[in-house]
């Protein structure tokens, strides 16, 4: 019978061949060593956040993609407000004090990342309580054409926080 033997063991012509076959295919896949380096390439990271949610963006449909720094002032607010699409923040400087829908409270300092929800069932508050300018980098996924933020009443258990925008936020925050 023709085959091949390796270490004592052998192998009919059929499997011969496939072993064959795989270490040949293996020997031109390139490896680390062989990949070609870039150049003329250059990247900042701008922030960078760590959470403990489980990350999971989902789109249906046209999706605009937006990415901006959004800047609250010491005693800033944004103003009760929801996301036609889910958002992604990092904290670079500052603490930021998020009010949820059911008046529970989100405290996120430098480095930490938020995911928000889309929808008005997630309408919340954010709020600068410190002394120093509260600064994110914030990507929204939006269904296109959609504005970055809607504008929501307070929830009742909120009674006596601010409910409209301050505008210190700039736009559509």
């Amino acid at each position: 019978m023709r085959g091949l033997t390796v270490m004592g063991k052998r192998f009919d012509v059929r499997t011969a061949l496939v072993l064959t076959g795989c270490l040949a295919a293996l020997a031109v896949v390139p490896s680390a060593a062989n990949a070609t380096p870039g150049s003329g390439v250059s990247g900042t990271v701008l922030a960078q956040g760590t959470t403990d949610e489980s990350l999971r963006i989902t789109a249906k449909g046209r999706t605009d993609v937006v990415v901006r720094t959004l800047t609250i002032a010491p005693g800033g607010t944004t103003g009760w407000h929801h996301h036609p699409g889910q958002v992604l923040a990092v904290v670079r400087s500052g603490t930021l004090t998020r009010t949820l829908d059911d008046c529970s409270l989100e405290v996120t300092g430098p480095g930490g990342a938020i995911l928000e929800p889309a929808g008005a069932r997630h309408r919340h508050l954010g709020r600068n309580l410190g002394t120093e300018p509260v600064v994110l980098y914030v990507t929204y996924f939006l269904p296109a054409g959609s504005p970055l933020s809607v504008d929501e009443e307070a929830p009742d258990c909120a009674a006596g926080q601010p409910a409209a925008r301050s505008g210190t936020v700039g736009e559509d925050g």
